[in-house]
Parts: structure tokens; C-alpha cells; sequence
């Protein structure tokens, strides 16, 4: 199984970027490369009207004040001013709006491809912290990179369109002028790129004390009620309090970085527009050059440095959405068990052979070598004590986790060569504490089938041990995070009722009459003959005594084993 930390890798991705444009945001995000291609036109037109504005405004201004020239003679010349500066406008706004489309289908694209292959991951890979950094990724982080999106990468192309339009421009008409820009633009991307890379380290410390600071969030809501029990919440207040702390003080490095960055890009600018006014006024004096040629070189020398400096501004307004993009493709470039396998799934029995576990970094065994075997129609339960790897050798038949040493064949085929997606809908599960995603009972159970009539979800339900009567509004109560008017063990019935109208070839079940009264485990333990009656390979996690008595082989997980160092 392959792991890598969420919270650590935004370095070592912006090494793979290989520019200031990360190329696999390309590659994932259609609307991305949408808004490139569209930047690139507007920055272009952009330019154009740039370097006919100042023309414009040059004849103009040495009409109306050398040659004497009156409005009417002006006439064309304001008009061809106005249009310049209307049309400016009216692409500005349509850069503005395409930036904002592309930004919010970037981010939504980014968010279901994260999303998508989290549960290709699996629960295993999402357990402990990473639950709260993938949570934090997912909301906050991936809504950090419409910035990124809209600002920074619109404003990057301007930045090599404009002035490299506007220099040629310049370039036509004063020779040394050009040259003078031509010296000192360069100054302007180096420290820019020097002061990226202190940024990069200062926003990579924010978003890490983030990542921290959710995280130990998360686990202490969890666990409150025990804190709160054993007098321990006000010590987890000041620890929370602590990492607080923390991210503020990156936050704040961050905004002082910005700030002196923008003073440093500022006076670069000032000073190199200032040296080329110097050379153009000392000649103007001296008769070398003539006062159009002057007015058009002046005003685009500032347009050839404005669009750099707003790079390293929008960097900054964008530097959040540089770190978390980072961090969304180490875990879409985290390589999902089973990825690359294509053989279509098998029929046969399934068979463990010496399988076990071990997490990578940890000295316990999550699950001792064990050898069991599955057969259409028979029901096996597994026994053991808590924490002797139950959950996890169900996670390894489900294909979220691969063993450690042995194997698991499927029909005499390695469940590592089967395609994961294939499979996965050949298996039904039910764990120990079932989540129902609602938003009505109907449409949970439906899960398992989606076109499933409402009689037959009605019939699932029944086999399960629920009758729809019994529901506050029959199939169409409410269900999920929002709103839930059904109990635990209705709760855990529901969910055996999206297995049994999945009609399934496996069937994983954890723990399914826990919390049941006697009438209602009498119910499940029927849906469970019924399962294996049907044709399913059944295998329960067991405790009490009734499906023990039900099970056609028990199997026995030895205690889990501390390696040695």
C-alpha cells in the first residue's frame, strides 16, 4: 500500500511543476486550459489597443499643444482614443468573467477528481489525520485555488503578451529607450523569483499549521464527550490554543513577506520607468528626439513593468491555492490499490492464503497471517478479539487494502490483477456503524440498486427487519447528515437492506446485529439465510451467540503480534 503524508509534499510538487504554471492542472482541469487559450486572445487584442492608445494619445497631445490644432481637427483622433479606451474595458470584463467561469469549473472539476479518487483510496488509506486534511483539502483547499486560477494565471499571460508587444513597439521608435528596458525588465522576474521561493516556504508552514490545527480539531469534537468525562477538555482547549497560535504566526509571515515583496517590486519598477524618462527628457532638451516620439515611448515604458509587478502581486493573493493544488495531486498521484489491474473479476470461490498486515511505519500487526475460504451459499463468521484485525481483513477482501505477505485469489486469481471497479460491484458491505447519505430512506436502499422499484425497496427493507410502516413517513423518511428520523439499529437494517436488493455474489457484513433487540437480530438473521440461500458468500463479524449458531464456518483471528525492531 502506498502512503504519503497530505500535509508535507507542496515543495517537493512545486519541484515537479517545472515552471510557474503547473502543468498537471492542465491535465486535469478543462477549464484551465479553456482559460489559457482565452487569455492568451485577450492579453493579445489587450496589447494591440495598448500600443494604439499611446500612439493616440501622443498625437494628440502634441496636436493640441505644438501644432495648435483645434477639437475638430482632434476629432478623429479623441474618437479613435475613446474606442481604444471602451474596447480596454470591454476586455477587461470579458477577461474578468472567463477568469471567474474557468476558476469555479476548475475548482469543481479539482474537487470531484479528489473526491473520486479518495474512494478509490479507500477508508483504509483516509483513516487517522487524514480525514481532516483530506476535509480541509476538499472545502477550503481546493476553493484557495480559484485564485490561483483566476488571477494568477490570466495575469501570467499578460505578462509575457503585453510587454513583449509594447517593447517592439518601443523598439520602433527609440533605440535606446528599448535597450534601457530591455536591461532592467529582467530585474524584476529574479527578484520576483527569489522572493517566490520565501513565499512558497512561508505558505507551506500556514498551510501545514492548518492541516495541524483541523486535524486536532477534529479529533477533540470527537472524543469530547470522554474529555469531558475525565476532566482533560480544558488541557485539549490549550493545546488547540497552541496550534492557533501557530497559524497565526505563519499567517502573519506570509502577509509580511507580501508586503515588503511588493515594496521591493514597486521601487524596481519606479526606478526603471524613472531611467528611461531621465534619457528621454535629457534628449528632448538636446534636440535629439522629438516630443511624439518622447509621449509615445513614455507612456508604454510604465505598461511594459505593470503586468510583471501584478504577477507578483496575484502570486501572493494566490499563494494558498499554489500549496493546497500541490497537495490535491500528491494524493491524486498517490497510486490506488488495484490501479493498472484489468483482468475482468472471476467466478470461483474466494481464498486467503497466510494473509497479513502491517501498517508502514507501525510495530503491531493490524492482522495476523490467516487462511479462510468463501463459498457461494455458506455463511463464515469471524471471531477474535477486539483490534485482532476483523475490519481489516475486510478492507483487504473489499480491495481498499492489499496484504502485507499472502494472497487472496478470486476463481485461482489474484485479487491484485482483478479491476477494482468490476469487483467492488460484485461485493456488497455493511459496517460496523453504517452511514446512511439519504436524503430518504428510499433512495439509500436504492444505492445498491439505483433503478430499483419502490415495492422492491419495500421488500428489501422487509427482509432486513424493517417494515416501511414502522418509519415516521414510510420509504420517503428522512435520512443523512441534515436529518435523520430513524434510529441506530433502523439505521443499521437500512443499510442491510441495500445489500440484499444488490443481491450481491459477496456479502461482507460487520457486526450486523449490534445494537438489536432480540425481535429485530431474529429478522437479520433471517436476511442473512436468506443471503447465502441465494447464492452469496457470506462473511460476518461476530460476536454474539445467535450468529455464531447461524454461520456454516467460523474462523478464529489469532491476538495481533508486535514486531520486533
Amino acid at each position: 500500500m502506498t502512503t504519503v503524508s497530505v500535509g508535507e509534499a507542496a515543495a517537493a510538487a512545486s519541484d515537479r511543476r517545472g515552471g510557474p504554471v503547473d502543468r498537471r492542472l492542465l491535465r486535469v482541469s478543462r477549464g484551465a486550459r479553456t482559460l489559457l487559450v482565452g487569455a492568451v486572445v485577450v492579453a493579445a487584442l489587450t496589447a494591440v489597443l495598448v500600443v494604439v492608445q499611446a500612439f493616440a494619445l501622443a498625437d494628440a497631445i502634441t496636436g493640441a499643444f505644438q501644432h495648435g490644432a483645434d477639437l475638430a481637427v482632434l476629432r478623429p483622433t479623441l474618437t479613435l482614443l475613446a474606442a481604444v479606451v471602451v474596447g480596454r474595458a470591454v476586455l477587461a470584463w470579458v477577461a474578468d468573467v472567463l477568469a471567474q467561469r474557468a476558476a469555479s469549473r476548475t475548482s469543481g472539476e479539482l474537487r470531484a477528481a479528489l473526491m473520486e479518487h479518495v474512494v478509490r483510496l479507500g477508508p483504509a488509506w483516509l483513516s487517522g489525520e487524514r480525514r481532516a486534511q483530506v476535509a480541509t483539502l476538499a472545502t477550503r483547499g481546493v476553493d484557495s485555488i480559484e485564485p490561483y486560477v483566476a488571477r494568477y494565471l490570466p495575469q501570467l499571460v499578460v505578462a509575457v503578451v503585453v510587454p513583449l508587444v509594447v517593447s517592439v513597439a518601443i523598439l520602433t521608435q527609440d533605440l535606446l529607450a528599448a535597450v534601457i528596458v530591455a536591461l532592467t525588465v529582467p530585474l524584476i522576474p529574479l527578484f520576483m523569483v527569489l522572493i517566490g521561493l520565501y513565499t512558497r516556504n512561508a505558505t507551506d508552514r500556514q498551510w501545514r499549521a492548518l492541516s495541524l490545527l483541523s486535524g486536532h480539531f477534529l479529533d477533540v469534537v470527537a472524543g469530547l464527550p470522554t474529555l469531558k468525562a475525565f476532566g482533560r477538555a480544558k488541557v485539549q482547549a490549550q493545546r488547540m490554543a497552541e496550534v492557533d497560535a501557530r497559524y497565526r504566526r505563519a499567517t502573519m509571515g506570509v502577509l509580511r513577506v507580501s508586503f515588503l515583496s511588493s515594496l521591493v517590486l514597486e521601487l524596481l519598477a519606479s526606478l526603471s520607468v524613472a531611467v528611461v524618462a531621465v534619457s528621454i527628457g535629457l534628449r528632448l532638451l538636446d534636440g535629439d528626439l522629438d516630443l511624439r516620439t518622447g509621449l509615445v515611448v513614455l507612456i508604454l515604458a510604465p505598461e511594459v513593468y505593470l503586468p510583471i509587478r501584478m504577477v507578483g502581486a496575484q502570486f501572493h493573493a494566490a499563494a494558498d491555492g499554489v500549496s493546497a493544488a500541490a497537495d490535491v495531486f500528491t494524493v491524486l498521484e498517490t497510486v490506488a490499490p488495484g490501479s493498472g489491474a484489468r483482468v475482468d473479476r472471476p467466478t470461483g470461490p474466494i481464498a486467503l492464503q497466510q494473509v497479513s498486515v502491517t501498517y508502514p511505519g507501525r510495530v503491531v500487526v493490524a492482522l495476523p497471517a490467516t487462511s479462510l475460504n468463501l463459498t457461494a451459499g455458506r455463511i463464515t463468521a469471524l471471531v477474535g478479539p477486539s483490534g485482532c484485525g476483523k475490519s481489516t481483513l475486510l478492507a483487504v477482501l473489499l480491495g481498499f487494502l492489499g496484504p502485507t505477505s499472502g494472497q487472496v485469489l478470486v476463481g485461482g486469481v489474484p485479487l491484485s490483477e482483478l479491476d477494482p471497479d468490476p469487483w467492488r460491484r460484485h461485493v456488497a458491505w455493511v459496517g460496523q456503524d453504517p452511514v446512511l447519505l439519504g436524503p430518504t430512506v428510499a433512495d439509500d436502499v436504492r444505492l445498491g440498486q439505483p433503478d430499483a422499484s419502490d415495492e422492491q425497496v419495500a421488500q428489501a427493507l422487509l427482509a432486513a427487519g424493517l417494515d416501511p410502516v414502522d418509519l415516521p413517513s414510510g420509504l420517503g423518511t428522512p435520512v443523512g447528515d441534515l436529518a435523520s428520523d430513524v434510529s441506530a439499529g433502523q439505521r443499521r437494517r437500512v443499510a442491510l437492506a441495500r445489500a440484499v436488493l444488490r443481491r450481491a455474489g459477496v456479502v461482507l457484513l460487520d457486526e450486523p446485529t449490534a445494537a438489536l433487540d432480540d425481535v429485530s437480530e431474529a429478522a437479520v438473521l433471517r436476511a442473512v439465510r436468506t443471503l447465502a440461500d441465494d447464492g452469496a458468500a457470506v462473511l460476518v463479524v461476530a460476536h454474539r451467540p445467535a450468529l455464531l449458531n447461524l454461520a456454516d464456518d467460523v474462523v478464529e483471528l489469532a491476538a495481533v503480534e508486535v514486531l520486533s525492531s
